[in-house]
Formats: structure tokens, sequence, C-alpha cells
């Protein structure tokens, strides 16, 4: 059985690309990844960036439950914890023992103090206002106008 035409040109590409996980700059110097993804003219559609989305936040969540006492908590707190570890990833949430000692001992304003009081805070601004508030109140906060 002869392979189709989508089939040849597929594994050509494979042999002739090779499989990048991290982005690197081709010959030209234009950022690239997987199988030759130009990430500066082509970049990802709405559909690849959905994947991503979803494929990023199961990761998250799977290092979020890895905690003993993530379980317990309300689901908007899980969500900040979740969202905390998909932004920064699950080694560098783990930096952050007086938060999560704070959280684990139900001092949520203590936890939310920790989270405002980092880095991480000052890098995303608004996010870590927005879950810092989650955190204390358990409520999402009001939407500005």
């Amino acid at each position: 059985m002869e392979k189709s035409f989508a089939a040849i040109v597929e594994n050509w590409l494979r042999d002739e690309e090779g499989y990048r996980r991290f982005m690197y700059l081709d010959t030209e110097g234009i950022p690239t990844i997987g199988y030759g993804r130009n990430l500066k003219d082509v970049g990802i559609n709405p559909v690849e960036a959905e994947f991503l989305l979803r494929n990023d936040m199961q990761s998250a969540l799977i290092g979020a439950a890895s905690f003993p006492w993530f379980d317990a908590l309300s689901d908007l707190r899980k969500a900040v914890i979740t969202d905390m570890i998909f932004n920064m990833g699950l080694l560098r949430f783990k930096t952050f023992k007086k938060m999560l000692f704070a959280v684990i001992n139900k001092d949520y304003p203590g936890a939310a103090l920790e989270m405002l009081d980092s880095k991480w805070a000052r890098q995303v601004g608004d996010r870590a206002d927005k879950l810092a508030y989650v955190m204390v109140n358990d409520k999402e906060r009001p939407r500005e106008r």
C-alpha cells in the first residue's frame, strides 16, 4: 500500500525539521519551535492557543492537587493556588513557604499578605491584587468599569 501525498510530506518534514521542545533561533535568527514553527511570522492560532491553555492548566491542576491540604480549600481558593502555579510553575510556587504555611493554617489574610510581598506580585501587578482579594474574601473581586 502506498503512502498518501500528505503522509510523505509529513514524514519528510519530521525528518528535515526535527522536533525541538523549546524555542530556538533558526538559521535566519527567527524564533522557532516544534517542527519548524515560525513564531515570528506564523505564531499560533486561537485553536492552538486554547489547546495549550487547557494542557498547561491541567498540569497546574495536577501540581496543585499534589498538596495534601488542597482538596479542603474552597473552589475559589483552589483557583487562586492553581492560577499561581500556572503562572510561575510548581517549583517556584513551592518557594512561597510563608504563604503556604498561612494557607495550611487557614490564615487567609496572612497568605494574601505573603502573596503581595513578593517579586511575583510586583511582576504581575493587578493579577496578584485580584488573587489576594479572593484568598482573603473567598469571593471574586468586583470588576471595575
